[in-house]
């Protein structure tokens, strides 16, 4: 859950002064052209390739805006659907029952369960250690996306608050939140895409993220590639859920929970994720 801020990296902003905001040339930058593709397993993913964007949300002391370089990659163009997950994995954990429906009650630990197997299926080398929970990047199977890949593939090219505008007056044409999901999550695809493609990147769930959560990460990261910090207590979750607020949903906004590492501990039925693969500059799935 999202930690209370520590005094002193109040003090440290103070002394920086104000927020950096955004270039407003950022928008007029060249966006990649990404390119559908299917994996040899049949799931539909998108294929970006890479560029430098203007990451995090004025509007939060934990997402200071900040420039980010990214290297190609793919990123399933949905959630992992319930249906999708049970073929991979031989059961289905989701308290809301659909096959078309994303997969909940999945913990960080799941997910990551359900990358290495997903390589494995496909002959590709698994990106997680399920003793340490390291993430081997160089690996050519799935894995969860970085904070950074997640938030450049919302955004889509955009600066703005959602990746429709800055006004949540459109949200319900986008994802599912508290004000239009009727209480539980629904159907993947369901809402209109991203302009990159990708579906429910605002609402519906929210979606587990690779990095370490740290309220000042955004103050020390790298700028190529940034992978989050080496260690913490809660995993990033991003994009906001059926009984979330709009706000919550903006393509900025971070959010963290318990990685539920050990089996006694449960997933809730807010908490989804979609797989991301390195891509190469140019062609197809290796």
């Amino acid at each position: 859950m999202k930690h209370h801020v520590v005094a002193v990296l109040l003090l440290s902003i103070l002394f920086q002064g104000c927020k950096r905001k955004a270039p407003d040339d950022a928008a007029k930058a060249p966006s990649p052209s990404p390119r559908k593709s299917k994996s040899e397993s049949g799931f539909e993913m998108v294929e970006l390739a890479g560029g430098s964007f203007i990451m995090g949300d004025e509007n939060e002391i934990d997402a200071t805006p900040h420039r980010v370089i990214l290297s190609p990659f793919y990123i399933d163009k949905n959630l992992v659907t319930q249906e999708a997950y049970e073929k991979v994995m031989g059961d289905n954990p989701s308290r809301w029952k659909a096959g078309d429906n994303p997969v909940e009650q999945v913990r960080w630990s799941d997910a990551v369960k359900y990358c290495n197997k997903r390589s494995e299926l496909e002959g590709l080398e698994p990106c997680y250690d399920l003793g340490s929970w390291q993430c081997n990047f160089a690996a050519n199977g799935y894995r969860l996306p970085t904070e950074a890949e997640w938030e450049y593939a919302c955004r889509a090219g955009t600066t703005t608050a959602y990746h429709f505008g800055d006004s949540p007056s459109k949200l319900s044409e986008h994802g599912w939140f508290e004000d239009n999901a009727g209480g539980k999550p629904h159907p993947v695809g369901g809402k209109l895409p991203n302009p990159w493609g990708l579906h429910d990147m605002h609402g519906n769930l929210w979606q587990w993220c690779n990095d370490f959560y740290q309220v000042d990460y955004y103050q020390q990261s790298p700028e190529k590639d940034p992978r989050g910090p080496k260690g913490g207590e809660t995993k990033v979750v991003r994009g906001g859920a059926w009984k979330f607020s709009a706000d919550s949903c903006r393509s900025g906004y971070r959010y963290n929970e318990n990685p539920g590492y050990a089996d006694v501990c449960f997933g809730y039925d807010i908490y989804g994720f979609r797989c991301v693969r390195n891509a190469p500059d140019a062609g197809g799935p290796e």
